[in-house]
């Protein structure tokens, strides 16, 4: 009897290709015997999607049915009763992770996608700026160990003189092709080069300074700019500035993180600037002026006839540099009133006399 692949695999038969894909690694999850699922059902699953997946198969399954492959060398080896030895192989990327890798499943080989790293290991870096550096930006320089290119062989990971040579084993490809055979039949996978680690080529002789792996522990030394709004535990990404890793993996990046020593007189409120000072009863009832200590220096701040505890005053763009934008922010100074604890004869009759 015919079977109805679009039917097993749950689309139209319309389907695209996608979908035709995405419906398998679907129904695959579901029935896998590892899941927990049903072996016959997904082999069922497996058989419909090698048929449908391939444009030819699928041209002529659709024309004679599912006994088109009748009378084929192999036809679909575990499925219909040819033994494993006759399997099917398997794209391990139309499965994906779904399995969380089916070296877990089958012992041992992993799947076709890469295990190779995306970049090099980051590094954090922390450094200490002051308060005043935080507010206007600065410059430091750092210093500190990582893993780079080694300046011997310059990572090509040769002796100087000799010749880098084409791994014999992947033919410089930096890939190898396994067959796995499974209950699915025989599974095709790729994995890293074990003689060249993927990289596609060996030395002739190893740089004795790194052992061939190009790489070395080094004291990179370097300035960096600070920009000016910067706060406490905020960090700065520097790009390539990391551990250097395998031939052809872009480097990792360096993250310098800033911690800022606090000012003893001011305090940071986001882009603004806050700081408290004192003046005595007459400078508060009779006004005038006090010297406030700011980012940029000395400011005289005009004290108002009356001005009441706690008031706060606003002193325009003196405070931290905006991040991102232009500008500063302010600087608020509170002013605390101080009251005398004793008056001489003197200042007593006068305050006795005084009519608000």
């Amino acid at each position: 009897m015919s079977k109805d692949y679009y039917n097993i695999l749950g689309v139209g038969k319309s389907a695209s290709a996608a979908e035709i894909k995405t419906a398998f690694r679907k129904k695959a999850h579901q029935y896998h015997p590892d899941k927990g699922g049903d072996a016959e059902k997904f082999k069922e699953i497996n058989e419909a999607y090698q048929v449908l997946s391939s444009p030819e198969k699928r041209q002529q399954y659709d024309q004679f049915g599912s006994n088109f492959q009748n009378g084929q060398a192999g036809g679909f080896g575990g499925f219909g009763g040819q033994g494993f030895g006759q399997g099917v192989n398997i794209n391990m990327d139309d499965l994906g992770d779904i399995f969380g890798g089916f070296g877990d499943i089958f012992g041992g080989f992993s799947g076709g996608r890469s295990r190779r790293p995306s970049k090099g290991q980051d590094l954090v870096l922390d450094i200490k700026i002051s308060f005043k550096e935080a507010a206007f930006g600065t410059e430091k320089e750092i210093s500190y160990p990582r893993v780079g290119t080694c300046s011997a062989c310059h990572g090509s990971g040769a002796a100087a003189g000799t010749k880098v040579n084409t791994c014999s084993t992947c033919h410089g490809s930096g890939r190898v092709t396994r067959i796995q055979r499974t209950i699915l039949g025989n599974i095709q996978s790729q994995a890293p080069c074990s003689d060249c680690h993927g990289e596609g080529k060996i030395p002739e002789k190893k740089c004795s300074h790194c052992q061939g792996t190009g790489r070395a522990r080094v004291e990179e030394k370097f300035t960096i700019k600070i920009p000016g709004g910067i706060d406490s535990g905020e960090s700065i990404r520097i790009a390539g500035r990391g551990e250097v890793s395998e031939k052809g993996v872009p480097a990792g990046d360096l993250l310098v993180r800033v911690k800022v020593t606090p000012d003893r007189r001011l305090a940071r409120d986001n882009d603004d600037v806050r700081s408290v000072e004192e003046i005595d009863v007459k400078t508060a009832i009779l006004g005038g002026k006090i010297e406030v200590e700011t980012l940029d220096g000395s400011f005289d701040l005009k004290i108002p006839e009356g001005t009441q505890p706690n008031t706060i005053f606003r002193i325009k763009e003196k405070g931290i540099t905006h991040l991102r934008g232009r500008g500063r922010g302010d600087h608020f100074v509170e002013v605390k009133v101080v009251v005398p604890k004793s008056v001489n004869r003197r200042a007593k009759k006068a305050l006795e006399e005084l009519e608000f």
